[in-house]
């Protein structure tokens, strides 16, 4: 597994932010990511990176052709979304580190007022952006941190059927302004590279899923805060690169929530929830039409077989 930094043909100097995009075959979505952060920069100095972790669809020379101011690292493999990120912001040099997903837009004002937030809350190591849909509406965008009883109410539905649609994030209705949480959503998180210094990168063990709310965790217990700024509304498609492998999607999302509980609550808090998940994934295969209406169309996350779950969740 090889990298190559490939640099930008024309230098704009040290910069205060350095943007940075994780790129697995979505070339097209890539396209529109760019031309926002573009058409809508901050007023202080920034860059671009974009890691490309072996994409086949030809987003290498599109951005080397169209984009040719991007700091583009090209993987030779798909090295998943941490390890990516962590090369780029190692590479990097801007005072802040805004990780950005290639399926996201940027709206007019939103990386100015993250950054704004950084500047009045000086022991935010991490601040994240109102999600929006592409018509506008609301997207979860923070969510306090998981534990057991959390996971059975969400793996089972009857989290959204008692708490409302929302259940376990945030909804709209609490969207009152800048405020502490307990963690982002991972489309766009603005990092201070102090924080980042003095806790680290993303944990690479976790390919995809589950990181963010790592990170965060982890930047909570070293002493830094956790902020969310509504004021900065950013367009996310969503899972623009994980819904190209559907049936490994929800595999590694337990596996990852695995992890996370080892790593942060011990042994048998993994364990247990290992075993809420087979219960509960074991009911949903046969009766997921019924318990989705029961739930009302809300019966958790997305049933996987058995086999893949047993062989996801085998050694973590």
């Amino acid at each position: 597994m090889t990298s190559q930094l490939h640099p930008p043909k024309e230098s704009i100097g040290l910069p205060d932010l350095s943007i940075i995009i994780v790129n697995w075959n979505t070339r097209n979505l890539l396209v529109e990511c760019l031309n926002s952060l573009y058409g809508n920069a901050p007023s202080l100095s920034y860059d671009i990176w974009v890691v490309d972790n072996a994409s086949s669809d030809s987003s290498v020379g599109l951005i080397e052709t169209a984009f040719p101011k991007v700091h583009l690292i090209t993987n030779s493999a798909n090295k998943g979304f941490a390890r990516a990120n962590n090369q780029a912001m190692h590479a990097s040099q801007g005072r802040y580190m805004l990780l950005f997903n290639s399926d996201a837009m940027a709206t007019h004002g939103a990386i100015q007022a993250l950054l704004d937030l950084a500047v009045t809350q000086p022991r935010a190591g991490i601040i994240g952006a109102r999600l929006i849909n592409f018509d506008g509406s609301f997207q979860a965008s923070y969510t306090p941190f998981p534990n057991l009883w959390q996971e059975f109410l969400t793996l089972t539905g009857l989290g959204r059927l008692i708490y409302g649609r929302w259940y376990p994030s945030r909804g709209p209705e609490e969207d009152k302004g800048p405020q502490q949480v307990d963690y982002i959503e991972g489309a766009c998180l603005l990092v201070r590279r102090e924080a980042f210094e003095q806790v680290g990168g993303l944990d690479e063990r976790y390919f995809m899923y589950a990181e963010e709310v790592d990170w965060c965790y982890s930047m909570k217990q070293s002493g830094w805060q956790v902020w969310y700024q509504p004021a900065a509304k950013i367009i996310h498609h969503g899972g623009g690169s994980s819904r190209q492998r559907k049936s490994q999607r929800e595999a590694a999302l337990y596996r990852s929530r695995v992890r996370f509980f080892r790593k942060h609550h011990g042994n048998l808090s993994a364990v247990a929830l290992k075993t809420i998940v087979y219960g509960t994934v074991a009911v949903k295969i046969p009766y997921h039409g019924t318990l989705r209406r029961i739930t009302r169309g809300h019966c958790g996350r997305h049933v996987t077989s058995m086999a893949e779950l047993y062989s996801s969740l085998r050694g973590v």
